[in-house]
């Protein structure tokens, strides 16, 4: 049947609905004539009409095609195409009014008005059975979403009366927390705690969940979607009033909030001044160029105005994305931008590229950063963060570098993880060089976490919360040094424009700042209430998740107290104790030992026996 009413063309249905209009017209004289008579009288009545019939219906034909009401589609049958059908009604009743005073039919004066009204209902009512027969024929060839709605509100019952006319949807029955609802029948459609939503999908076969509460928070929304699609369901939410009527277009325009909100002090950056003069018209080289300090350091040299820029970057993306970034911002200057994708361990590489560019200046920020993904594959960030440092630096002493500068951490002092204990090395052989390179600066810049880096805490806790929630915190003691990456790169900066050689930088960061603290901060700062025991109906909840692998509570910066002042008031020289060359030889030599037998345990008895103060953490134990 709907492939009958689907091959059907608009002119074709259009003649359907003017032979059913037609036929109306002998029923309808039919049942006015029983009105006024007894059945059998009224068939001869209407056989007595039959000489005026055929006027009637070519009357009915050409007052209905001028009026244009064969040619409204079903589904447009509303207001109005019903006063057009009034319109045929009394045009007709006058037609047969007329026709029957022609032909010297003695009828009474009441007939015809009886005759119009009667038509018109045929009319209405026909059409209105139609709609719903072929509506009824398009639902059934076609497959159904039976959808659960959440919310048994305002918004969720004027959901369900909207959905009853969709040709693709069934809304099958509510559910709700408000417990007075529960067990009601809305709009027809029955309340369900949602306890027993479970239950619900199984026996009513429902494909989706409509989310019909608008004026829940975000993230308990979020809440409900992520247990919902654990289920297996589709979760859609219906869009609130303020998307409804365009204010979701100014909310996507507001500002972020910018990191040193939560610095717990004054941002020190403060601009380079003096420090430019050192990459100055010269050729800087930025090993992991294409991360979050590594692009910051470029854009800042790029401001003392250098002579070129070499982007050193293993990542394909992150070397093109940084690539087309810089070049809108020496579009005019003169500085020459050099992007190479390869990595610091290729000591051919390194070497070409360094004589081949007559690189000046080596900022080394490529490193790998995450500790417990240091802490799985401990080979690999060895291989990296040691190796890489030795080539690079190695090979930037043999062809003149004039100045070298490490990017180290203060996860390096002590450490109580493999990614720390790797910068640590990494320190170790750079000083070793200084002591053996005179014409070429080494030194060492080590600070603490950096706001708003690639994972860093608080774009992670924001990616949380977006979610959400839980926000995770893995020890509510935990504390950390932060600073801003501006204030990490002109740190850097600075302190290699002040190196002599064999230093290692530090920065008076303040006092740490407690993780916990820091989580609620992000929260509130987001506009949402914390879930705890004091207020149980918060929107985003604190999770302890317990220490990672070989993560310490708190973060030192030095090995020891004996800071040395700098011509910049808030940036320290550490001078601290070094290995001798046999001894750097000796780890070198262990940990590629190492790395040739993939032997992780060998690798961390390297680090045990070499690190000052390294051991593996609680977690970092029980990982092992």
């Amino acid at each position: 049947m709907l492939n009958f009413i689907s091959a059907l063309t608009r002119k074709q249905k259009a003649y359907v609905f003017l032979a059913i209009d037609l036929a109306l017209i002998p029923l309808a004289l039919l049942f006015t004539y029983t009105v006024q008579a007894l059945p059998t009288a009224a068939v001869e009545t209407l056989l007595q009409t039959l000489p005026i019939l055929p006027y009637l219906l070519a009357a009915a034909a050409a007052l209905s095609l001028w009026l244009g009401l064969p040619y409204i589609q079903l589904k447009a049958y509303e207001g109005h195409a019903v006063r057009l059908t009034a319109i045929l009604a009394v045009g007709l009743a006058g037609a047969a009014a007329l026709l029957s005073v022609l032909a010297g039919l003695s009828q009474p004066p009441g007939t015809h008005v009886i005759f119009g009204i009667s038509y018109f209902m045929a009319v209405v009512i026909t059409r209105v059975l139609l709609y719903q027969v072929v509506n009824a024929i398009y639902r059934r060839a076609q497959p159904r979403c039976r959808v659960l709605i959440y919310g048994a509100g305002t918004t969720g019952t004027q959901l369900a009366s909207a959905l009853r006319a969709h040709e693709g949807i069934d809304p099958v029955a509510f559910v709700d927390d408000n417990t007075s609802l529960q067990g009601m029948t809305l709009v027809g459609l029955p309340v369900f705690p949602p306890a027993r939503i479970r239950e619900l999908v199984t026996q009513r076969q429902i494909n989706r969940v409509l989310l019909a509460m608008p004026s829940l928070s975000q993230p308990k929304q979020a809440q409900i979607a992520r247990r919902l699609q654990k289920m297996g369901l589709e979760v859609q939410a219906l869009p609130s009033f303020a998307q409804l009527i365009g204010e979701e277009a100014l909310i996507d325009k507001l500002t972020p909030v910018a990191p040193q909100n939560f610095l717990g002090r004054k941002s020190r950056a403060e601009g380079l001044g003096g420090a430019c003069d050192s990459y100055a018209g010269r050729c800087v080289l930025v090993s992991g160029a294409g991360g979050s300090i590594g692009s910051e350091l470029c854009r800042q040299v790029l401001a003392c105005q250098p002579s070129r820029v070499v982007l050193y970057e293993l990542s394909e993306l992150a070397l093109y994305t940084v690539h087309q970034e810089l070049l809108q911002l020496t579009e005019g200057t003169g500085i020459d931008l050099v992007p190479v994708l390869g990595s610091v361990t290729d000591a051919r590489q390194v070497r070409k590229v360094l004589a081949a560019q007559g690189v000046q200046v080596v900022l080394h920020a490529a490193a790998y950063k995450h500790v417990p993904l240091v802490e799985a594959n401990p080979l690999a960030g060895l291989a990296n963060n040691v190796f890489g440092t030795q080539t690079l630096a190695r090979e930037a002493a043999e062809t003149g570098v004039e100045r070298f500068i490490l990017i180290s951490s203060d996860k390096a002092v002590r450490p109580t993880n493999v990614m720390g204990a790797s910068k640590r090395l990494a320190e170790l052989v750079v000083q070793d060089l200084a002591t053996r390179h005179a014409g070429t600066v080494f030194t060492m810049v080590r600070f603490g976490n950096v706001l708003g880096s690639s994972g860093s805490v608080v774009p992670l806790f924001q990616e949380q919360i977006s979610r959400g929630g839980p926000v995770t915190v893995t020890d509510a003691r935990v504390k950390r040094f932060f600073m801003t990456i501006r204030e990490a790169v002109q740190l850097v900066l600075k302190a290699g424009s002040e190196a002599k050689g064999g230093e290692v930088f530090v920065l008076d960061m303040g006092a740490p700042v407690e993780i916990m603290k820091l989580a609620r901060q992000v929260i509130e700062s987001a506009g949402y209430t914390v879930r705890d025991a004091d207020t149980p109906d918060g929107d985003i909840e604190i999770e302890i998740i317990g220490l990672r692998p070989g993560e310490k509570i708190e973060e030192e910066l030095t090995l020891n107290s004996e800071l040395i002042g700098t011509r910049y008031p808030k940036i320290f020289c550490a001078r601290e104790g070094a290995l001798s060359e046999i001894e750097v030889a000796a780890v070198i030599r262990g940990l590629r030992q190492a790395l040739v037998d993939g032997d992780d345990d060998a690798a961390r008895a390297v680090i045990t026996r070499w690190v000052e103060g390294y051991h593996a953490g609680e977690a970092g134990r029980k990982s092992s």
